[in-house]
């Protein structure tokens, strides 16, 4: 490890056991030892993350605050967030042109709602191998924010996605299976397995010993167990405030890895039910949050700095139905709800659910410490959906949530209203720069968004 002490220790120190590589949080004992009055405390990173629902948010009116500015009281659907309102800005008016159905032109709304998300550019329509899109905003703050990082970036799902066969008539299943996309032709695969995550954030990448870390999991050991020696050797050499962060954050990992273990073994005596992945727990709660938790480890360890979780697929194909809220119909049939009082009540309560899945994700950054603030300070959380209507396949009005202080360059708790059919790529323009990353046009972008004073 080669930790000298009465030093600084590195940022990027590494607990090593065979297959294992835990990085640390930010301990204040890597805080330079001989650092000035003016920079005691380093800079720590800004992270970014976009979350992704689907098929709609309707009744907006649900959504949308009725006033706007910093006095607005939550609306029903927002009520989730509440913990963490004056973190929060609730955007209003954006839209998404590229998503809109051109003359002629039919069948594909969830495709184009999903692709031009983060891209504003109109995908091929093709249900081959010669996908074409562009690359998408996340992956544009990757290539700069991600130089720093053991991952560029990471991509996360609830769902597995389909990579080959039509989803929409003409287009490919790939186009609505990922967010992300490192370039025109290269969409990026979203991991929906757990130990898949975990493996992937813990794993030594420096060694080669797949066999080690395969007898490892046969013999149901936590990958701390390969690092207590190292563990306790840093303890020597850390101050009180650091040991407990230390365990604390260590003992978020073994609490993830313990869930993530408990989920196989269910999995293995129980046979899934059709829309949930072998390995992942039964409960939706509990399977969002294990995700959750993991993405907020990889930030608190600095792994990556990038991430796009996508909470549900939009369209018909792997629409999920919800027992676990009252609610046994898929979500996309009940999109197109035809204004019957009913089906939209029921999409209400998907809506108030996922709501509180991210209300979880948000409570978490800001519980964490990180530096002078917690995660949640030096972060950017974008949160929402292609669509407002889904019944309509509306692209215009879009819910759009934004969470987080981006290292102070973000206020909270207010709703901003902007002129109607203002392009969301303007916001992503003003987001990149946010994240350091400059650039004059992405997609169908006019120029950058005022997100007001801090």
């Amino acid at each position: 490890m080669g930790i000298v002490f009465k030093k600084a220790l590195p940022r990027r120190t590494l607990l090593r056991g065979m297959g294992a590589a835990v990085a640390l949080p930010l301990l204040d004992g890597m805080i330079p030892v001989f650092a000035g009055p003016s920079d005691t405390t380093p800079k720590p990173p800004c992270r970014f993350a976009v979350a992704y629902v689907p098929n709609g948010m309707w009744p907006m009116d649900r959504w949308t605050p009725k006033t706007e500015g910093s006095n607005f009281e939550l609306s029903p659907t927002l009520e989730a967030f509440a913990p963490v309102k004056d973190q929060i800005l609730v955007l209003s008016g954006l839209s998404h042109n590229e998503a809109m159905p051109k003359e002629n032109e039919q069948g594909g709304d969830h495709t184009w709602a999903v692709t031009t998300y983060l891209s504003g550019v109109r995908p091929k329509r093709t249900a081959g191998k010669d996908l074409r899109l562009g690359i998408t905003m996340d992956q544009i703050a990757a290539l700069e924010v991600g130089k720093n990082t053991r991952l560029g970036s990471l991509e996360v799902s609830l769902l597995s996605h389909p990579i080959a066969g039509t989803c929409e008539p003409g287009f490919s299943c790939a186009y609505v299976g990922t967010l992300s996309w490192r370039g025109p032709t290269t969409p990026l695969p979203m991991e929906h397995h757990p130990r898949a995550v975990f493996e992937r954030l813990f794993g030594d990448t420096d060694t080669s010993d797949a066999a080690a870390r395969r007898a490892r999991l046969n013999e149901k050991s936590s990958l701390l167990d390969l690092v207590t020696e190292e563990v306790a050797q840093l303890a020597k050499g850390l101050g009180p405030s650091d040991r407990g962060k230390l365990n604390e954050y260590l003992d978020a990992v073994r609490d993830v890895e313990k869930r993530i273990r408990n989920a196989e073994e269910q999995s293995a005596r129980e046979v899934p039910s059709f829309d949930r992945p072998a390995g992942v727990p039964a409960s939706l709660t509990d399977y969002s949050n294990l995700m959750v938790d993991l993405q907020v480890l990889a930030f608190q360890a600095d792994l990556t700095r990038v991430i796009t979780f996508m909470i549900g697929r939009d369209g018909p194909y792997g629409s999920r139905a919800y027992p676990e809220i009252g609610v046994p119909d898929t979500h996309h049939s009940l999109s197109h709800h035809q204004n019957d009082q009913e089906k939209i009540e029921k999409l209400f309560q998907i809506n108030n659910y996922h709501a509180k899945l991210m209300s979880y994700f948000l409570q978490k950054l800001k519980a964490a410490k990180d530096g002078d603030g917690t995660l949640l300070d030096h972060s950017i959380i974008l949160y929402g959906g292609g669509m407002s209507n889904g019944n309509g396949h509306v692209h215009t009005d879009l819910p759009m949530l934004l969470a987080g202080g981006g290292n102070g360059t973000i206020k909270g708790g207010r709703h901003i209203q902007y002129p109607k059919d203002t392009q969301m790529t303007n916001l992503h323009l003003t987001l990149l720069d946010k994240l350091g990353v400059h650039i004059d046009k992405l997609g169908n972008s006019t120029g950058a968004l005022d997100l007001g004073s801090v």
